[in-house]
């Protein structure tokens, strides 16, 4: 038996330098494990000669939660002393061993639970039966096995191997009744105690984590994640990485739905994987990656202070160019400040790029034709008049001003008596007319005929309709669309002035641009 101790501490000891640092944590809580240990010890008593002796041992023992295991301890010491001189009658021999086996019920407190070095500290209290020799192998005092109490205490630390065994090392004392060597005097009895070996595990625990993910197997099971897989839905992310530290779902590879896996997000892109827009600029990661080229991380890629989403769903001006006209202003300044269309660099298509007429010319960009005065803007830089004055447009004076919603009578043009023949004299009215027209491309109106009272009502109605047709037909020949023109006849019905005087008269038979 002393041979095997032996070995037993040998290999034991010798495993401290062989085993490389644990690399799976475990927990003694709810399994069952087993020891075996094997060590050296000395005995305290009486005799004032102390020698080394062997001992190994074995427990079972149950974890009762995380922190705290209970189970039984039993082994085989050979406590060994020497006296010098024999001068005590009663220890008439100058050597004393006991052969000893003991058994114990013993609780063990696990202070680092769940770490990969794990120290405890045990305490427990049983028997312990022996029978003694003296140093020529005979028995002492006699052939009887004795028993005494045992009480064991004693420090140790468990480094893990693995799910199912640790290495181990202790050190402990384990108090005797004071005559184990069958002499009671002044020191109480005792021996002390260093071990080593092995402890395996059976059976699983609660904060088991067979595929070390960073969740137990418990955890797991409520999730609905894969315990022998650490990458459920194989996003790039372990299972517990997406639950604790980044709230994305272990089971969805794209938590938030925007087309990039969780892992991409979190390790490549530096996006939110359980945010669909990182950035808030209502665009998805996904599209501003996969389409449209943005960056996920700023609201604002090409830094000209429209949202990268405002420019794509909105403006339809390109998030990666701060000026997507290329005319010299930014997309701000077109959208917010001028008003202008950020994706023409001639918004009002004048002749003149949007940024000339703002730091150039000081026209307005979103005018064909600033001054108003009948000739674009483009056009007069080119002949060299000024486009800010319309008094230098036309030689016959400035073309009418066509506002939406406002009604304007077109004076000096004029008819045939009873006809809707035009006279030669309207010409000039009539060519302002089709010059603010032209110059207001997206304007549409309503050309509508007047007369005074003289006639019937219904032969009134009938020629004030066709003077507004012939005046529409003039300037559909001379190249307005007809899309764009209609006429209506009012007859006597709406007049301006009283039909009681030749003046009045004159002024109540007219014709009326409604601008739409």
């Amino acid at each position: 038996m002393i041979s095997i101790s032996r070995i037993a501490l040998v290999l034991a000891m010798a495993s401290v330098c062989s085993i490389p640092y644990p690399t799976v944590a475990q927990t003694t809580g709810g399994r069952w494990s087993i020891g075996i240990h094997a060590g050296a010890n000395i005995w305290m008593n009486d005799m004032n000669q102390r020698k080394v002796g062997e001992g190994a041992e074995m427990y079972l023992r149950y974890g009762v939660s995380r922190g705290f295991s209970l189970g039984i301890q039993g082994g085989y010491e050979e406590l060994k002393s020497g006296q010098k001189p024999a001068y005590k009658p009663q220890l008439p021999n100058d050597y004393l061993k006991l052969r000893a086996g003991h058994a114990s019920l013993v609780g063990w407190f696990h202070f680092s639970p769940g770490k990969k070095f794990a120290p405890y500290f045990y305490l427990g209290g049983g028997v312990m039966m022996y029978k003694g020799v003296n140093g020529i192998n005979l028995n002492f005092p006699d052939t009887k096995r004795y028993i005494s109490f045992h009480i064991p205490a004693g420090i140790g630390f468990e480094a893990f191997m693995g799910k199912s065994a640790s290495f181990t090392m202790e050190a402990s004392g384990r108090v005797l009744d004071d005559k184990t060597e069958f002499f009671k005097f002044q020191a109480p009895d005792w021996y002390g105690s260093v071990k080593a070996g092995f402890n395996f595990y059976f059976g699983r625990s609660e904060v088991d984590d067979d595929d070390e993910d960073g969740l137990t197997n418990v955890l797991e099971e409520r999730f609905g994640t894969d315990p022998h897989f650490a990458d459920t839905d194989k996003d790039g992310l372990k299972d517990g990485e997406e639950v604790n530290r980044y709230k994305t779902d272990p089971l969805k590879a794209d938590t938030d739905g925007d087309g990039l896996t969780d892992g991409d997000e979190v390790l490549k892109y530096r996006t939110d994987p359980a945010q669909t827009d990182t950035d808030g600029d209502g665009l998805s990661d996904g599209v501003e990656i996969n389409k449209d080229g943005t960056d996920p991380l700023k609201i604002d890629t090409d830094g000209d202070t429209l949202t990268d989403g405002d420019e794509v769903s909105k403006h339809n001006t390109d998030p990666l160019r701060a000026d997507t006209d290329g005319d010299g202003l930014s997309d701000w300044d077109e959208v917010k400040v001028y008003k202008t269309d950020p994706t023409k660099s001639d918004t009002d298509a004048d002749g003149l790029t949007d940024v000339d007429e703002v730091r150039k010319y000081k026209t307005d960009p979103s005018k064909n034709d600033t001054d108003g005065g009948g000739i674009a803007d483009g056009a007069e830089t080119l002949k060299g008049t000024n486009p800010l004055n319309p008094k230098d447009d036309l030689p016959g004076g400035a073309p009418l001003v066509l506002e939406a919603g406002k009604r304007l009578v077109l004076e000096g043009v004029n008819f045939v008596s009873g006809s809707a023949r035009l006279l030669q004299n309207s010409g000039k009215t009539l060519e302002r007319a089709r010059r603010a027209l032209v110059n207001n491309p997206a304007v549409k109106v309503e050309i509508v005929g007047h007369t005074d009272n003289n006639g019937s009502a219904k032969m009134n109605m009938s020629l004030s309709l066709r003077r507004a047709q012939a005046v529409r037909a003039w300037l559909v020949k001379k190249g307005i669309p007809a899309s764009r023109l209609t006429s209506t006849g009012r007859g006597l019905n709406e007049p301006l002035d009283t039909n009681g005087t030749a003046e009045g008269r004159a002024n109540n038979r007219r014709i009326e641009f409604r601008v739409k």
